[in-house]
């Protein structure tokens, strides 16, 4: 098989380095939780990728059909869309109550913040 015929699994290499380097190369914790959403979706294309087959069809047996499409990628996915919001507005609630406290949602201005307290006290 050629690599167009692996064009999803390229996608997910592609949107897996993008979200994992915005994690590390970013100071902003917004940009970061933007880059863990681009992680995850990748790792939503991977396990969704093979789940589909080309000509299967729902897996009810029937004497016309003998290739099946298994279902149980898509529900396992829905349940991880739905955890991934979850978690997502967690962040998001985190990060506003850092900015609240810090009054920055930059990495380096937070940690700059907890040094010169610990050392004024």
């Amino acid at each position: 098989m050629s690599l167009a015929g692996h064009y999803s699994y390229w996608v997910t290499i592609f949107l897996m380095i993008a979200g994992l380097y915005i994690v590390i190369a970013r100071g902003n914790l917004i940009k970061k939780l933007i880059g863990l959403g681009i992680f995850q979706t990748s790792v939503y294309l991977l396990y969704i990728a093979p789940g589909k087959l080309i000509g299967g069809t729902a897996p009810i047996l029937a004497a016309p059909f003998n290739t099946y499409s298994n279902p149980l990628p898509h529900v396992l996915i829905l349940t991880a869309i739905v955890v991934g919001v979850a978690t997502l507005a967690l962040g998001l609630a985190i990060v506003v109550r850092i900015r609240e406290a810090y009054d920055s949602i930059e990495e380096d201005e937070i940690l700059d913040k907890d040094r010169t307290e610990e050392q004024d006290q």
